[in-house]
């Protein structure tokens, strides 16, 4: 009887061992690069060019996106000082929707979890979702002159090493921003997998729009964090929920809060939360129902992909020093405060 026990308990963890042995060298990769960047692409070198309310500065804050893997959370406090520092609505707006989609942290879990047509969508829907949007908030948004603050001028008196400051922004200070998030999610995405009946979704939810519906109804009021909120994503689309429900769930949850709408529209005017709520929204059921009914389904075929189930194919030790090295630097951002 015990060693049944055993056994069942190890089964039921292994979901959240595949989870993390997937995830676990790519995101590792994705910190490392984005701490990089921040290194060497400071906000000074790009502020100037996304204060002028014009297709130029939607572009560069569109692009700004991809070295800085912030959570939902804290992508408020950085757009909000930007948009201080001088940047216009428009391009707040841009950074707004294409952090949780662009940066090069979820690219690449997103293609570890949902494969590289996913995560190629995601950019691409992002990229396009963020331009109009910014556009449309700088033509509509009634967008006021601010007194940006010259940051060309900063000069950083303290030459600390790059790489160190690559290295502590990338496995230090992102952590501590989403570490908790991304173990949460790794533990429901586990829990879901274990207990939520096989192709549930498929089953009694057969209909793409509906799922889709339902997912915007539950995302847009709740937190969901950026990369926290992958490997949900995969576990809920092996369990049935189509890939185009998937892909709105991605995009709206993580852009989306009540507390991330009431500093927005606090920040920028209602009409400018507006246009945001609007981008988000069409752009997340336009590019989901093109998932659903133009693309192939064999690009989202997630069981080919990543089974979190099968564990007869041997000990990937070098995934297993990832997790552990993972599993390490989450532990640090949590006890170090």
């Amino acid at each position: 009887m015990f060693g049944l026990m055993m056994s069942e308990g190890a089964m039921n963890i292994i979901p959240f061992i595949s989870l993390l042995n997937e995830m676990s060298p790519y995101l590792l990769l994705g910190f490392f690069i984005a701490g990089l960047l921040k290194a060497y692409v400071p906000k000074e070198k790009y502020i100037k060019y996304i204060t002028q309310p014009n297709f130029r500065s939607v572009l560069w804050a569109t692009l700004a996106g991809i070295p800085l893997p912030l959570c939902s959370c804290g992508v408020i406090p950085t757009g909000v000082a930007l948009h201080k520092e001088g940047a216009s609505k428009g391009a707040v707006i841009s950074f707004f929707i294409s952090i949780p989609q662009t940066n090069v942290n979820n690219v690449v879990v997103s293609y570890s979890l949902l494969g590289l047509p996913f995560a190629l969508i995601r950019l691409f829907a992002a990229f396009i979702t963020s331009l109009i949007g910014g556009v449309a908030a700088n033509k509509w948004g009634k967008n006021l002159s601010s007194n940006a603050a010259c940051c060309c001028g900063h000069s950083h008196s303290e030459k600390k090493n790059k790489m160190l400051q690559a290295l502590r922004y990338g496995f230090v200070d992102i952590m501590k921003d989403i570490g908790k998030w991304l173990m949460a999610g790794i533990f429901i995405a586990g829990l879901i997998s274990i207990f939520l009946p096989e192709h549930l979704f498929s089953t009694y939810l057969n209909n793409p729009l509906l799922n889709m519906l339902i997912v915007l109804i539950i995302t847009l009021p709740t937190y969901t964090c950026a990369t926290g909120s992958i490997p949900l994503a995969a576990v809920l689309m092996m369990k049935g929920l189509s890939p185009g429900a998937v892909f709105v769930f991605l995009m709206a949850g993580p852009a989306t809060s009540i507390t991330s709408m009431t500093v927005f529209g606090k920040a920028l005017g209602k009409r400018a939360l507006l246009i945001y709520l609007v981008s988000i929204i069409t752009g997340a059921l336009i590019f989901g129902l093109a998932i659903d009914y133009l693309l192939p389904a064999s690009w989202f075929a997630i069981e080919k992909i990543a089974d979190f189930h099968a564990h007869n194919d041997g000990i990937s030790w070098f995934k297993t020093a990832c997790s552990v090295v993972l599993g390490g630097l989450l532990i640090f951002s949590i006890l170090d405060r």
